[in-house]
């Protein structure tokens, strides 16, 4: 969610009649605007909270639980996720992400560049 209010002008070829005047008031964060990348973070991360997740203490964008002793780790890596563990509880992960929001599985990842 954002904080406060933001309004954008309306773009070029977008007509109301009588509305020269008009903005628009965004409810949720648009890709490129300065206050989407935290917007995103925090809905992310209340979500992984609300599951039972633990946020580690060293690094604030890994994600870990113990589930029937199977160990689920995520990562956030920009505009990423990556799931490490137990197969399973990767592909249940992977089920309550996509009720959640719009995802897209890439597979299995090939390469990680910068540790």
């Amino acid at each position: 969610m954002i904080e406060g209010e933001v309004s954008i002008e309306k773009s070029k070829g977008f007509e109301i009649f009588n509305g020269e005047s008009h903005v628009c008031r965004l409810k949720r964060a648009l890709y490129g605007l300065r206050q989407a990348p935290y917007a995103c973070y925090t809905r992310i991360d209340d979500y992984f909270i609300r599951l039972g997740f633990t946020k580690c203490e060293a690094d604030e964008k890994l994600y870990h639980i113990v589930v029937g002793g199977k160990l689920l780790i995520i990562v956030l890596y920009v505009d990423n996720l990556i799931l490490i563990g137990d197969e399973k509880l990767i592909k249940s992960c992977k089920y309550d992400l996509a009720r959640e929001f719009k995802v897209k599985d890439l597979g299995l990842m090939h390469y990680y560049l910068d540790m």
